[in-house]
């Protein structure tokens, strides 16, 4: 049975959220600020978390930065009133998986929470041999870990995502919406500056210089390319 935390301080949000998911057959847990939210991300195990945004104590978008940089990889949605687009953005780069604005409706929740934890299903029965070196960067993404030149790193599970798409279709021009369809799953439009940002973090990580890439190439006004051999 798949375990789904549910982090909101609305009572009446998360006892809807919950009584839900269970009636879908998830053992569901619940939080209602961030800093409870925090301690049982880190101390318990979960399938996926759902993470309001505004929240006492701690804010979604910071809990999520700190599960990340605690080497946790557990797939996150953010719940939030907030729309905008610059939120979304925030929330994609601070390690969340999906972002769903309230009101939503309860279809909705459920096929980003079916969809999300599919993909996490996919990548747990991977090959394990999936070691492969990248320009300076090593990366397993069997176990979600990265190294560049023995040393360890720490690298999302978006980061990870796209690196695996683009490598899977190396040499060939990827564009912005294909990222964004086949690595988040759904129908997002967000601002060029979304995938441009990862793709910088990529670069910094793989190129020798991140200013003159060789690796991960930009094709003027259509996307990217992964030149690998």
């Amino acid at each position: 049975m798949k375990r789904i935390l549910v982090v909101e301080d609305e009572p009446d949000m998360q006892s809807g959220i919950k009584d839900n998911l269970e009636f879908e057959g998830y053992e569901v847990e619940t939080a209602s600020d961030g800093k409870e939210g925090l301690s049982k991300i880190l101390n318990q195990s979960f399938d996926l978390v759902l993470l309001d945004v505004m929240l006492p104590h701690l804010s979604g978008f910071d809990v999520c930065k700190k599960v990340r940089h605690e080497n946790n990889d557990t797939p996150i949605i953010f719940l939030t009133a907030k729309g905008e687009e610059i939120d979304k953005v925030i929330g994609l780069e601070s390690g969340g998986d999906d972002y769903l604005t309230k009101p939503f409706s309860l279809r909705e929740l459920l096929a980003r929470v079916k969809a999300v934890l599919r993909r996490t299903d996919k990548q747990s029965t991977s090959n394990p041999n999936t070691s492969i070196t990248i320009g300076r960067l090593t990366v397993d993404f069997n176990t979600y870990t990265a190294s560049i030149q023995g040393e360890a790193i720490k690298m999302t599970s978006k980061e990870f995502e796209i690196l695996q798409y683009l490598l899977k279709h190396k040499n060939a021009t990827i564009s912005r919406d294909s990222l964004l369809d086949n690595v988040w799953g759904y129908d997002f439009q967000p601002t060029a500056r979304t995938i441009d940002n990862f793709i910088l973090k990529l670069r910094q990580k793989i190129e020798d210089n991140p200013n003159d890439p060789q690796i991960i190439i930009t094709v003027h006004g259509m996307g990217y390319r992964m030149v690998f051999h």
